[in-house]
C-alpha cells in the first residue's frame, strides 16, 4: 500500500512517521519550508512510546503522481477546502482518502467531491504538537485511530492500512459501524466545545456554578437527540460515560477549540457547532442552546477578524 500523508506536523507527523518507521511506503506532502526542514533534519519525534529520527520522502503539491493507493488527511476543519485541492493530482483511479478531522461535515464534502466509495471514516484520538523547530512532540500516553468504509463492508483497503498500523505503537480499531463512531465523537464534542467556549471555562469550573452541571447534561441530552434522528442513538455506557465527568468539580477538562479561541486563533465553529445546529433543524428539534453556542463562536470570529480582542494585561 502506497501512502500519502498530507501534512507532517503534529497528528500527520505521528501518524506518517510510526507508518515509516514500521517500513510503509509513506510520502509526506508538505509546503517548502517543511520539506527543506525534513530534509535537513529528518522527522524528529518524541512520544512516551518512544523518540524517533526518521528519513522520510517528503515532496511538493507539483510532485505529486497519481500512484497512490490511500490519501491520508489530517488538517484541521477548516482547512478542507484548500485540502481538497492540494490532494487533487493524487486521486485518481481507485485511491482513496481517509479524513482523520473532526466532526461529519467534511464527510459530505469529500464524497461530493471524490464520490462516496473513495471516502473512508475514521477518527483519531491523540494529543501532539508540532514545536516551532519542527519537533512532533506527543503529549499523552494514548494514541488510537478508529477507521473504516462509511458502509460498514470490510474492504482489502481497509485490512491493508490495519495491518501496517499493527506493526507500529498506534492502537489500530477497523470499524464495521464508522459512521456511529463518528457521530458519538461528534455528540461528544459538540457538547464539551459547545459548553467550555460559551461559558470560557473548563468542565470543573462549570460544574462548580450551582447549575453548571444540569447545563452540561441538557447539552448533550439535546446531541444525543440529533444523533438518533440520525440513526446513531447513543448508548446508555456512552452516555454514562460523559454524565459522569459532567459531575466532576474538579474536572480541567476543556475543547481543543476553547483553547484555539483564546489564543485568538482559527476554529473549527462551523464544522462543529455549525454542523450540529443544522442537524438540530432539520431533526425538529429545539435549538435554543445550539443557535446560543454557535452565535457565541462567530461573534468571536467578528471580533477576531477586526483585530478587536481584548489584550492580557502584562503581569506585573
Amino acid at each position: 500500500m502506497k501512502i500519502l500523508m498530507l501534512g507532517a506536523g503534529g497528528i500527520g507527523g505521528a501518524i506518517g512517521g510510526r507508518l515509516a518507521q514500521a517500513g510503509a511506503d509513506v510520502t509526506f506532502l508538505v509546503r517548502e519550508k517543511r520539506k527543506a526542514q525534513l530534509e535537513r533534519d529528518g522527522l524528529q519525534i518524541e512520544s512516551p512510546f518512544g523518540n524517533a529520527k526518521l528519513t522520510v520522502q517528503a515532496k511538493l503539491q507539483a510532485e505529486i503522481e497519481p500512484v497512490y493507493d490511500l490519501v491520508i488527511l489530517t488538517c484541521k476543519a477548516y482547512d478542507l477546502e484548500s485540502a481538497i485541492e492540494t490532494i487533487r493530482p493524487a486521486m485518481s483511479g481507485d485511491t482513496a482518502v481517509l479524513p482523520l478531522l473532526n466532526g461529519l461535515a467534511h464527510i459530505e464534502r469529500l464524497n461530493q467531491e471524490f464520490g462516496a466509495h473513495k471516502v473512508m471514516g475514521g477518527t483519531a484520538k491523540i494529543q501532539v504538537t508540532l514545536t516551532p523547530d519542527g519537533i512532533v512532540r506527543q503529549l499523552n500516553d494514548w494514541q488510537t485511530i478508529t477507521f473504516g468504509e462509511q458502509d460498514g463492508s470490510q474492504s482489502a483497503r481497509a485490512a491493508s492500512l490495519k495491518a501496517l498500523l499493527d506493526q507500529t505503537p498506534i492502537e489500530a480499531k477497523l470499524s464495521l459501524q464508522v459512521m456511529r463512531d463518528m457521530w458519538l465523537k461528534v455528540v461528544h464534542l459538540s457538547t464539551v466545545a459547545g459548553m467550555t467556549c460559551l461559558m470560557r471555562a473548563n468542565i470543573g469550573e462549570i460544574v462548580r456554578t450551582p447549575e453548571g452541571s444540569a447545563l452540561l447534561k441538557t447539552f448533550l441530552a439535546a446531541n444525543a437527540a440529533i444523533a438518533a434522528k440520525a440513526g446513531h442513538e447513543p448508548d446508555e455506557k456512552f452516555l454514562g460515560t460523559y454524565l459522569e465527568l459532567f459531575s466532576q468539580p474538579q474536572s480541567a477538562y476543556e475543547a481543543s477549540m476553547l483553547r484555539d479561541l483564546e489564543k485568538g486563533g482559527l476554529i473549527e465553529s462551523e464544522h462543529i457547532l455549525g454542523f450540529m445546529l443544522r442537524k438540530c433543524r432539520e431533526a425538529g428539534l429545539p435549538d435554543t442552546l445550539h443557535l446560543a453556542a454557535y452565535t457565541h463562536v462567530k461573534a468571536y470570529e467578528q471580533r477576531r477578524d477586526a483585530g478587536r480582542l481584548a489584550q492580557k494585561a502584562p503581569s506585573a
